[in-house]
């Protein structure tokens, strides 16, 4: 549900809140349901799932919570207007019937980003971007009795997506894409998306109170991830979003609310067991520094091992790791053997679960067991899957020790 506090200052701000808004989220396609249900935990009515994306029902506020809580989210769309089209007159009329001016001011600087056409009969990015901004331009020409814009004032960028010929508009009140959170200054060759690794780690049943591990651990990402999950720290609490400088829509005063809210939820004086390897050294040191550009560098233990070293005491923990595909030939060929030692660190690991997200097709061939479960998941373009080989729940007894 939404925070207490939230629903106090809510009341001070009824006159930017009142709007009724449909938000499209989108997401990593395969994970629709993690995010749901990070939606519903906010305190917002789920409106439709679709391949890729999950809309809710919302107002001003909710822009500003989505953007600053929602983990595995990609960005925030408010939908602008859908309608069918079949030929660019169609699109030019659907593009110039939708309310412009309620959104963009008259100095706004307004522009189709992103054009994406699915089984439609319109197909060109270019063209659907071209026809758009002109039904655009003319209906904010009419509105505001002016043939010319300046186009000086804050950004929208409009991002539109042809499915079947039914077209859904959004403007984009993220910016810079919400798996940038501000802290992964130096990366790995690799490295998963902090939307992914925050998804992936929601996915399963993992908790603070549990040991988690990713022995190919880059620059850190499901680390700091699972630490800011444990802390609560919300993921965009140290980072701006493009519709901040909305400011005729959202005043500045809620994103400062909306920021203290998320601060006061934060417990970081936290007992875990978060763990990452790597065999890179430098490597390491990259995860280090970027875990302590997200305050959780205090939870998490970085240390320079190969997975065929990979071992721990304790029962009932998590492996959650992103280990090498093989994208390149020379890789490829040293994947069986490396696969292999994954296989004997997990048989080592008595009564753990193991979540292993890669693309490789002979993984549970050379990890010498079968998956309980998979899912496939687009990594970017890279078709993946995400293989979970479930150990059993602990008793409650085995909790609290693990924890100790």
């Amino acid at each position: 549900m939404v925070h207490e506090k939230a629903t106090t200052f809510l009341n001070n701000f009824k006159e930017y809140t009142t709007d009724h808004l449909t938000l499209i989220c989108p997401c990593h396609f395969g994970l629709e349901s993690v995010l749901k249900r990070e939606i519903t935990d906010l305190g917002y009515e789920v409106s439709q799932v679709e391949d890729g994306k999950v809309s809710f029902e919302g107002d001003w506020q909710a822009v500003c919570y989505a953007n600053v809580f929602l983990r595995s989210a990609e960005r925030i769309l408010v939908k602008a207007g859908a309608f069918h089209a079949e030929s660019y007159e169609e699109l030019f009329q659907g593009t110039r019937a939708i309310e412009w001016e309620r959104f963009f001011p008259r100095d706004a600087k307004f522009w189709v980003a992103k054009a994406a056409s699915v089984r439609s009969k319109l197909f060109s990015p270019r063209d659907i971007q071209s026809v758009m901004k002109k039904a655009m331009v003319e209906r904010m020409s009419q509105r505001y009795h002016t043939s010319s814009f300046p186009e000086t004032g804050a950004g929208f960028p409009v991002r539109v997506t042809i499915l079947k010929d039914e077209v859904t508009v959004g403007i984009d009140t993220s910016g810079i894409s919400l798996h940038k959170r501000g802290y992964r200054l130096l990366t790995a060759k690799a490295p998963i998306s902090e939307t992914l690794a925050a998804a992936l780690i929601l996915l399963t049943p993992w908790k603070k109170d549990r040991i988690l591990v990713d022995p190919f651990c880059g620059s850190g990402t499901f680390p700091i991830e699972a630490a800011m999950i444990a802390a609560n720290i919300a993921p965009g609490m140290n980072r701006e979003f493009l519709s901040e400088s909305w400011e005729h829509l959202i005043p500045k005063k809620l994103w400062y609310e909306v920021i203290d809210d998320a601060g006061s939820r934060i417990n970081d004086q936290i007992e875990t067991d978060i763990q990452g390897y790597d065999i890179d050294g430098e490597i390491i040191r990259a995860a280090r520094e970027n875990a302590r550009n997200a305050g959780v560098d205090h939870l998490i233990h970085f240390q320079r091992r190969p997975v065929s070293e990979l071992n721990h005491p304790k029962k009932y923990g998590f492996v959650i790791t992103n280990p090498p595909y093989g994208e390149r030939l020379e890789e490829k060929r040293m994947l069986p053997a490396l696969y292999r030692e994954i296989g004997e660190a997990f048989r080592r690991l008595d009564s753990w679960s193991e979540y292993v997200i890669t693309s490789y097709d002979q993984a549970e061939k050379y990890i010498g067991r079968k998956a309980d479960k998979n899912r496939k998941i687009y990594n970017g373009m890279i078709k993946t899957y995400l293989y979970q080989f479930q150990g059993p729940k602990p008793p409650q007894k085995a909790v609290r020790e693990v924890t100790t």
